[in-house]
């Protein structure tokens, strides 16, 4: 299987593609929207702002053509985010796949912003093919300082001072707030199942 992961500037690319390669698929990066024709899967990862990631992805013609894709896509901590309608991150127009605003987290004694490290799934839709094998209270790995509240799409939630999505689906569109690629079993699960189809 062909997955075209996005170069958006994020620094997480070879980990994103070493984790697929390990699923057995052909992973290749793409930096421009002529190389996602044939990808049969396509992973936006994302670790930065969304404004550079933004002027990255129109710069290239890939907002474009994300947004014509008939493939199955998955945007993963940033670039999950940027498949929002837009962000308070820069005040920046996204891709507007989903609906939905990508909004700085709340600082608390108990929360401290970015959160970073492992946190727990809850709410965890066991329905959904995305998350097949993935049960509520599994641990996952998250790096950010905005976050999308939860919706119609969210179909995973995960608290940090507040209840955010920690996965959304839409169709053929999903994304995961925390990194699978750095989310051991769990995230090596997430992956396996978007490569299978999984679908809303």
């Amino acid at each position: 299987m062909d997955v075209a992961v996005i170069d958006a500037g994020g620094a997480n690319l070879g980990s994103v593609r070493y984790a697929i390669e390990r699923l057995g698929a052909s992973a290749r990066i793409v930096r421009d929207a002529d190389e996602l024709h044939g990808a049969a899967r396509v992973i936006l990862p994302g670790v930065g702002a969304a404004a550079p990631a933004m002027a990255a992805l129109q710069a290239r013609g890939l907002d474009r053509a994300i947004g014509a894709l008939a493939v199955p896509l998955l945007g993963i901590c940033l670039g999950m985010q940027l498949l929002f309608e837009s962000s308070e991150e820069g005040a920046v127009r996204c891709l507007g796949l989903l609906p939905g605003v990508a909004r700085r987290m709340g600082v608390a004694p108990s929360a401290r912003v970015p959160h970073m490290g492992w946190n727990t799934l809850h709410d965890v839709r066991q329905d959904m093919p995305l998350l097949d094998g993935i049960d509520d209270g599994a641990q996952a790995y998250f790096v950010h300082s905005y976050a999308v509240a939860v919706g119609d799409n969210c179909i995973a939630t995960t608290r940090h001072g507040e209840r955010f999505a920690a996965v959304v689906q839409r169709g053929q569109v999903a994304g995961t707030q925390f990194h699978p690629e750095r989310s051991g079993a769990v995230g090596a699960r997430v992956l396996a199942n978007f490569l299978a189809g999984a679908r809303a």
